[in-house]
């Protein structure tokens, strides 16, 4: 993948978030210069944001930092090998009690 492709398809997938996000009850998704900042009903954060360096996706949450590449049509965590949406699913229901659908 390169570098314009990575853009798009990173675009594409902090769109899908912030869309899914902003649907759910309690939940303010804002994305600005590629950083996506989901903010919880207890005012903490989750943050995605893109690295075009290394071709990755970064979430940074309470539950710790994730690193996720594409791989097979999916972006994949680095090292749990698991999908983006699901994990970000879950990392969703357990720090701001709600579950977001990414569809």
């Amino acid at each position: 993948m390169d570098e314009s492709e990575f853009h798009r398809a990173a675009d594409a997938v902090l769109a899908r978030i912030e869309a899914a996000c902003s649907a759910a009850r309690d939940l303010d998704a804002d994305i600005e210069a590629g950083i996506l900042t989901i903010e919880c009903p207890d005012g903490s954060k989750v943050i995605v944001n893109k690295q075009a360096v290394n071709r990755e996706i970064w979430v940074a949450a309470r539950s710790g930092g994730f690193h996720y590449r594409a791989s097979e049509g999916a972006w994949r965590d680095t090292r749990s090998g698991d999908e983006l949406f699901a994990a970000l699913a879950e990392i969703l229901a357990s720090q701001a009690g709600e579950r977001v659908e990414f569809g």
